[in-house]
């Protein structure tokens, strides 16, 4: 018996005479992904992708586990596929669905004709399929509103298809159909939520992370590393920046007032990352900040920060609470890496008494003071890359 997994679209559905780039963004990313797993053919056709094994050892459960990570699908599901004759389908739904049935106690089947020349409407297929599947398993009855199992019959151009439920796909966009951005990643909870919910609109992700030994440690930058590996399962594949900021830091700590620590380092930090976003062609940042959440991220704060940035800054966290946040977290399984006790450069020199409301005038005038762009110049040319693909 021949199985498949059919993938569904979201909002892509609703694209225009653009649609087109859509599919063929999620056709590449589905092939990346599954690349690993054997041989796929990879088809589309009425908002629907068909992902055919063409190799027998093929594990469907792994296929619709990590299918099910990437974004621009709203659901998707196995399959049997079916000649288009009734009596095809019916067969193959007593032998696919037997497991599924015997240990369910409701069910009601819903039938889609995309091909209107079958020979059977809709309520045909159903009620004949319906009566067809309680002659075999009389334990079961009937419930249209609230069935443990809806088998779901699709008539279309070249097959039939049979499934029960659907799985929820990781909605959005397919990665990579909204330009690309650099997620400034630090070892905390909150960076790479707002990574998740970029690439969930489309965005190509790479991401850069500051490192201040010996004021960080080797554990700091892995755990990092790690928290990448993660994301790359919703985001592909990832560039990974890391950019020595020790003397900086202690640049800002000997020559600027300790109440705007936080926020001239933040300015370097964006200053530093547009550099980099020139050379590698990235539109925009993106930070985990949410207005109120610390010192640094009142709408004062974030105000200086922003005056130096001359590409869009998002942050996709910016009205979420950390409860909230930490639930994302905790669903994209990033969490217990982010809380492992390895402090990162956001934590060295942090002032006792941060200014919460800086006026962008005092802060201009601080940073003025010293002369940082020596250091930032040396800062970007001894940034190292590595290049984090999907986690298997």
């Amino acid at each position: 018996m021949k199985e498949i997994v059919l993938v569904k679209y979201g909002e892509m559905v609703l694209k225009g005479l653009n649609k087109k780039s859509f599919e063929d963004m999620l056709t590449k990313n589905i092939k990346r992904r599954l690349k690993s797993l054997g041989r796929f053919k990879v088809t589309s056709a009425q908002s629907t992708t068909y992902i055919t094994p063409l190799d027998e050892d093929i594990d469907l459960d792994d296929v619709t586990n990590r299918v099910g990570k990437i974004f621009g699908i709203s659901a998707l599901c196995r399959a049997c596929v079916c000649e288009k004759d009734f009596s095809d389908i019916t067969a193959k739904s007593l032998e696919y669905l037997n497991e599924v049935l015997n240990n369910a106690k409701t069910f009601k089947v819903n039938a889609k004709r995309s091909d209107k020349a079958f020979c059977m409407k809709s309520p045909e297929i159903c009620a004949e399929l319906g009566g067809i599947l309680l002659g075999k398993f009389p334990h079961l009855t009937v419930d249209v509103k609230n069935p443990e199992i809806t088998v779901t019959v699709e008539i279309r151009d070249t097959n039939a298809y049979v499934h029960a439920e659907n799985l929820k796909g990781a909605g959005g966009l397919p990665v990579g159909t909204s330009g690309k951005a650099m997620l400034l990643l630090s070892g905390g909870i909150d960076s790479p939520v707002a990574g998740y919910m970029m690439a969930k609109r489309g965005v190509h992700i790479s991401a850069i992370h500051y490192v201040s030994p010996p004021y960080t440690s080797d554990r700091a930058l892995m755990k990092v590393e790690q928290l990448c590996e993660k994301l790359t399962d919703y985001c592909g594949g990832i560039a990974f920046f890391c950019v020595p900021f020790t003397e900086i830091q202690e640049a800002i700590k000997d020559n600027c007032p300790e109440e705007f620590f936080t926020v001239i380092m933040r300015r370097i930090m964006m200053e530093i990352a547009q550099r980099i976003c020139e050379k590698e062609k990235c539109q925009a940042l993106i930070t985990g900040e949410s207005v109120g959440q610390v010192a640094s991220q009142t709408m004062s704060a974030i105000a200086c920060t922003d005056a130096v940035c001359r590409i869009p800054v998002f942050r996709p966290l910016v009205g979420m609470d950390k409860t909230e946040i930490i639930e994302i977290a905790r669903k994209i399984d990033t969490f217990e890496t982010s809380v492992l006790p390895y402090e990162d450069c956001c934590t060295v020199f942090t002032p006792r008494h941060p200014k919460v409301k800086p006026v962008l005038a005092d802060i201009e005038k601080a940073q003025n003071s010293f002369d940082f762009e020596p250091l930032i110049q040396k800062a970007v040319e001894n940034t190292t890359l590595k290049t984090f693909n999907y986690s298997e």
